[in-house]
């Protein structure tokens, strides 16, 4: 049966090229550099972390599709979530891009694999949003709810009101806008890095949401849809502890998170996973450069898939 919250295929691209991009540094305070190595050092490390990432999630069961990207314009293309989501029934969004180099990772080949490998009834493409300055990075800019169809947004140069709501009625969502904020004040790029929503628990850094009423309504729905709250501190957060994600393995549910965020969580907070998931943890330091994660990198198939002779 075809879990609502957590795919049991994804979709992952492996940069032969890849480089923290300088285009969306500005907003985005969790990108780093490293001086120690060269482009070409950090290039390799970041292929072998893609394949090494993958090879642990079919080990667990997951499907992965994963696609090459060798181009050498296209810095974050590891991070296939934002131009691209899937959706029961068999729909397909893609996404307008706030960097205009971000913009060329979208694929019509990973769009045909979906249709040939999955039952794709429409695909919706919000994309041509981008020549009015309107944009909305996919599950990057949303944390979705599947299961209470709700939409969790924090606002941002990447996640535009208009498009958001365009998109949730469309996909029939309810979208919970809020603002949140780094330790140093300034705003979160993207919602998946605060927060991840799991079958039974959320990844939550409930000290980034400053609005108390706001915070106090997110906790709400939360525990309405039988949500366990783990609270991140600001640390956890810039350690990547909210940018998890859950899939459906062989085995039963797992949480595919990286390394880095799992030393962050404190044992109290691994316990409480671990009552609801198994933890696979994915090394992917050199990914991380770029300010963003194992959620990041993951595109969830949520579409039925076709009986292949």
């Amino acid at each position: 049966m075809l879990s609502i919250q957590s795919p049991r295929s994804v979709v992952m691209i492996r940069p032969h090229h890849f480089s923290p991009n300088a285009d969306t540094a500005q907003d985005n305070s969790f990108q780093a550099k490293d001086a120690s190595r060269t482009a070409e050092e950090i290039s390799r490390a970041a292929y072998a972390e893609v394949t090494r990432a993958a090879t642990q999630l079919v080990a667990a069961g997951v499907t992965v599709h994963l696609f090459e990207d060798e181009t050498r314009d296209s810095p974050d293309s590891v991070f296939p979530n934002n131009w691209f989501s899937t959706h029961t029934g068999g729909h397909i969004a893609l996404y307008p891009m706030f960097a205009p180099s971000r913009r060329k990772e979208r694929r019509g080949d990973v769009i045909e694999l979906l249709k040939q490998r999955y039952r794709v009834q429409d695909v919706i493409d919000y994309s041509g949003l981008e020549y009015d300055n309107v944009f909305l990075e996919g599950t990057g800019a949303m944390v979705l709810d599947h299961v209470e169809r709700v939409a969790y947004a924090a606002r941002s140069n990447r996640c535009n009101p208009v498009a958001l709501e365009r998109f949730c009625t469309h996909f029939n969502f309810e979208p919970i806008v809020f603002d949140a904020f780094d330790a140093d004040g300034q705003p979160i790029y993207h919602t998946n890095v605060l927060m991840g929503i799991g079958s039974e628990i959320c990844l939550i850094g409930l000290q980034t949401i400053k609005d108390e009423a706001r915070r106090a309504e997110i906790v709400e729905r939360l525990a309405a849809g039988g949500r366990r709250i783990v609270d991140l501190t600001h640390a956890q957060i810039a350690e990547f502890a909210g940018n998890a994600i859950e899939l459906e393995g062989s085995a039963g549910k797992i949480l595919a998170i990286s390394a880095r965020a799992l030393r962050a969580l404190t044992p109290a907070q691994r316990h409480e996973l671990e009552q609801a998931v198994t933890v696979l943890p994915l090394e992917v330091p050199t990914i991380e450069l770029a300010g963003g994660s194992v959620r990041c990198m993951i595109a969830g198939v949520h579409l039925s898939p076709r009986k292949l002779a």
